[in-house]
């Protein structure tokens, strides 16, 4: 019964952001541009964009912390080798962040509207360096794990 109502309300939060985000998504793609006639042009509704993109990112976030923290936890409880295993996964998360950022670029940006130039600073460009370069890190351990999962199935058979 437990995983029923877990697995309902996985699907129905699913399916809430997807149609939250396929609708933000149609009314910035089809909202049309601040000025038409500008060399870079900047659609109208691109804040809609950003702030929806920050309310799943936070979401995203606090979820995360809550449930490493019960997780951690429930098996400090029932078994705390495995807790200090869990806890091991998240320093080498932490040791990824820092040196994604450490190698980042902080050089400013050029040919941005006045708007962004707030951001255009050391501390943000590498932040943002560091998202892009932790994001394809985890995308290659992803398929690392796939194959290597797949090559075990078909040597185990």
């Amino acid at each position: 019964m437990a995983v029923t109502k877990i697995r309902r309300i996985s699907s129905w939060t699913l399916l809430i952001c997807s149609l939250i985000s396929i609708v933000v998504l149609g009314i910035f793609y089809a909202g049309g541009v601040v000025d038409p006639s500008a060399e870079m042009k900047e659609p109208i509704y691109t804040g809609l964009l950003i702030d929806w993109i920050y309310v799943i990112f936070i979401i995203t976030a606090i979820s995360i912390v809550i449930f490493a923290l019960w997780q951690f936890i429930s098996l400090l409880k029932a078994s705390p080798k495995s807790a200090i295993t869990s806890l091991i996964v998240l320093v080498f998360f932490a040791a990824m962040f820092l040196i994604t950022y450490s190698i980042g670029d902080p050089t400013p940006l050029k040919g941005l509207n006045a708007d962004s130039q707030s951001f255009n600073i050391p501390f943000w460009l590498k932040v943002t360096d560091m998202w892009i370069y932790s994001t394809a890190i985890l995308v290659v351990l992803i398929i690392l794990s796939v194959v290597a999962g797949s090559v075990k199935r078909i040597l185990n058979k």
